[in-house]
């Protein structure tokens, strides 16, 4: 399976990207983690205003397979929501990269980006995620 990986993004381990523009970071789940969740089905919506951090959950991702939670890449609060994400959470699975992002969070400490995997790492990352399933 050849996975996209864009190279402008950040990676955290369990799957979700990071565009971070200043403050910003816009997340969604990447390619490999929607291809393994199969078709999903609803998206819990998080709350702008409130506070993330680092590694823990921000919501849950339900999946015709299973449910999934979204961990916060970076430590912040959340300042936007993908809102049509409500209606349409298949764009998840259309375009994870694009129209299929989740939240923005401002970050508390942007520096933090730096921790994450780029996209060569994150490629490596994957291939022992591919030999261990």
């Amino acid at each position: 399976m050849t996975t996209r990986i864009p190279e402008n993004l950040r990676y955290h381990k369990e799957h979700e990207w990071v565009l971070a523009e200043g403050k910003l970071a816009k997340v969604g789940i990447s390619a490999f983690a929607q291809e393994a969740l199969g078709d999903i089905v609803y998206l819990e919506m998080p709350k702008t205003g409130v506070a993330v951090q680092y590694g823990k959950e921000i919501t849950e991702i339900e999946s015709t397979k299973t449910t999934s939670p979204l961990y916060a890449p970076v430590s912040g609060k959340i300042v936007a929501v993908n809102e049509k994400l409500k209606e349409k959470p298949e764009l998840i699975n259309q375009d994870p990269y694009g129209e299929g992002w989740v939240v923005v969070i401002e970050m508390a400490k942007p520096k933090e980006v730096e921790q994450l995997m780029t996209a060569d790492a994150y490629g490596d990352f994957l291939k022992g995620e591919d030999s261990s399933s």
